[in-house]
Order: C-alpha cells, then sequence, then structure tokens
C-alpha cells in the first residue's frame, strides 16, 4: 500500500498541518505574532480604510425581519454541502463521476497515465467555485448585518474592508496550494514504479502492489487538502453567519 511519512507534532490548521504531512517537511512556527503578520500585510491606504470603519458612526435601524439568521443560516447550509459534493465528485475516478457511489476499484488506465496539468486544473476550478460562491454568500451577510444595530452594521462595514485588503493575499497563498500538491503527485508515481519494478525482479512473490494504485491514494488526498481549504474560506462566513444569529 502506498503512503506518504506522517509527521507529528505539528500545530496549527488542518491545510497546513497536511500539507506538512504530503510534503514530508517541518511546519516552522511563525516568526512573529498574527498581528504582526497583519501589519505587514496591509499598506498604508488599507490601515486607513480599516480605521474608518472602526470608527464609522452608524445609525440605529430597526431590527431586522429574517427572524435571527434562520433563512441565512440555511442558504449557508446549502452552499457549503454543494461545495463539499463538488469536492468529493471531483475526488472519484474519471469513470464513477456523477454516479452513484461503487466499491473501489483499480483505477482507469487513461486515469493512471493522467498528467498532473489535468489535477492542476481540476484544483483551480474548484478553488475559483469556492472563492465565487462564499463571496457571494458573504455579501449577502453583511447586507443582512447592514440592517440591524449600529454595532451589526460596523462589522458589517469591517469585513467588507477585511476582504478587499487581504483578498490578494489570500489568493497569492492558497494559489500556491497545486504545486505543492504536484511535488506529491510525482513522488507517489516514482513509489509505486520503484515498488512494481522490485516485484518483478523478485520471482514467485505475490503481489502487493497494483498498477495505477498510487493514483487512488492522491486523489483521496488532494480531496481531504480541498476540505481543509473550504475550512479555513469558510471561517468569515461563520463569523458573520453567528453575529447574525446572536443578535
Amino acid at each position: 500500500m502506498l503512503q506518504v511519512p506522517r509527521r507529528t507534532g505539528l500545530s496549527g490548521p488542518t491545510l497546513v498541518r497536511l500539507l506538512a504531512r504530503l510534503a514530508d517537511a517541518d511546519a516552522p512556527a511563525p516568526a512573529s505574532s498574527l498581528s504582526s503578520q497583519l501589519s505587514q500585510w496591509l499598506g498604508w491606504a488599507d490601515a486607513i480604510a480599516l480605521s474608518s470603519a472602526l470608527k464609522a458612526q452608524v445609525p440605529a435601524m430597526p431590527p431586522p425581519a429574517s427572524g435571527g439568521g434562520g433563512t441565512e443560516a440555511q442558504q449557508c447550509a446549502r452552499v457549503r454541502a454543494r461545495l463539499a459534493d463538488a469536492i468529493a465528485e471531483d475526488a472519484a475516478p474519471a469513470g464513477r463521476r456523477r454516479g452513484p457511489a461503487r466499491p473501489s476499484a483499480l483505477p482507469d488506465p487513461v486515469d493512471a497515465q493522467v498528467d498532473y496539468a489535468v489535477h492542476r486544473q481540476r484544483y483551480l476550478t474548484l478553488q475559483q467555485t469556492m472563492e465565487t460562491s462564499i463571496g457571494s454568500l458573504r455579501g449577502g451577510l453583511r447586507a443582512a448585518l447592514s440592517a440591524g444595530t449600529p454595532a451589526m452594521a460596523k462589522l458589517a462595514m469591517v469585513d467588507a474592508v477585511m476582504e478587499r485588503v487581504l483578498g490578494m493575499r489570500e489568493q497569492s497563498l492558497l494559489g500556491a496550494v497545486p504545486s505543492l500538491l504536484e511535488a506529491h503527485f510525482q513522488r507517489l508515481r516514482q513509489a509505486e514504479a520503484a515498488a512494481l519494478e522490485a516485484q518483478a525482479q523478485a520471482q514467485g512473490q505475490p503481489a502487493a502492489v497494483h498498477a495505477g494504485a498510487w493514483l487512488g491514494v492522491f486523489r483521496k488526498d488532494m480531496q481531504s487538502v480541498l476540505l481543509a481549504e473550504l475550512e479555513i474560506r469558510w471561517q468569515p462566513v461563520e463569523g458573520l453567519l453567528a453575529a447574525l444569529q446572536d443578535s
């Protein structure tokens, strides 16, 4: 069975720990605090915009008629379920997508020879889907908050500024994930090739590795990374929804 080394003692978001494990690397401790790093990401114009949002005087508005975020919570649940389903469907072998679940079997021979560019494009497409869906949902939650108390409206203003000033940084960091996965893709393929060659040289030994099995391992790992990325992208939505429900 193909496996990658598992490192212990790592902390931080699931995405960071997964990528460190798949890359067989240690995740170094941050050199500075989160607040210090955040200050380095914000330019002077961004800092002014954030300060203005924090100091803004928002007039009182009548309570929203959405029932404390119940409708928004249902919409959030639907969007997250659709994104998780899209990730799960993408991880399935080509011959089994958009169909009933089947027992695991050997990968399609054509899939076993596929170039990483195909998987890179799938990952980028899912990233774009997450960004678009979550961005639209986040905007809707801000609109609902803006119709509430001054504190809720101010939170919506601050979130809008944070999304704008940190959006490019987020895209840059998460955009590097497909390249990190490519190295894992190549290691798994090379490890299987070496194992098959060793089996061929060992006459009379039962087969322990199936040709193409490495691709199933990679698909599962890529799915785990995508779900971990979804978890990170979803955090602002959870915060806005919690504020709306607690109002």
